[in-house]
């Protein structure tokens, strides 16, 4: 059973989720699931290892991220935007991706789980200038140096680009600082994960 399996995932974190919570990461993980089929929205299959490397790997990031306002560069179908915003109901994350469908999946995620704090954006990311973040979250974008560069105008004065990588890490371009380099901890995973905060 899923959520007996999520509830475990999350006994080993020090993370503090609401059992509503809760029940909202599994619906959107059977969402995924099942848009998946004709969507083809990830290429993790199973659902039970979406908890793994989606849900546990988006969510370990949140007690890392200052500020309200948040923007995720190259969402795809709302990760880690989507786990984030749903066990951080008082920060808002404009999720942004260019790709029309999963827009779409967003939205329709957005309407079931009624979500009030996120924006499904359709753009592409060089583009979207509306307006700046307290943070700048990248999951499987792009490289370090085309995120910062392509993302340079979306943080605000006091704003931090957070970059969530494997274990291969790229050289920071001039301008740019790393502010800290994280190992992050995610249950089950066999893979290093790190989380770059960089100005």
């Amino acid at each position: 059973m899923l959520k007996k399996k999520l509830i475990n995932l999350i006994d080993q974190t020090d993370l503090s989720i609401t059992s509503q919570q809760i029940d909202q990461l599994i619906d959107y993980v059977e969402m995924l699931n099942k848009w998946n089929k004709a969507y083809n929205l990830t290429a993790v299959r199973d659902p039970s290892e979406m908890l793994i490397k989606h849900i546990m790997d988006s969510l370990v990031v949140s007690p890392y991220l200052v500020g309200n306002t948040f923007i995720d560069v190259g969402t795809g179908p709302g990760l880690p935007g989507i786990p984030l915003a749903i066990i951080n109901p008082d920060k808002q994350f404009d999720l942004v991706d260019s790709l029309g469908k999963r827009i779409r999946f967003l939205k329709q995620v957005q309407f079931e789980l009624k979500l009030q704090n996120i924006q499904p954006i359709q753009s592409r990311i060089e583009e979207y200038n509306q307006k700046q973040f307290d943070g700048v979250i990248s999951r499987a974008f792009a490289s370090l140096q085309d995120m910062l560069i392509w993302c340079k105008h979306l943080p605000n004065q006091q704003g931090s680009f957070y970059a969530l990588k494997g274990s291969d890490l790229d050289a920071i371009p001039e301008g740019f600082v790393l502010k800290q380099n994280i190992k992050l901890s995610v249950p089950e995973l066999d893979a290093e994960r790190r989380l770059m905060i960089i100005e």
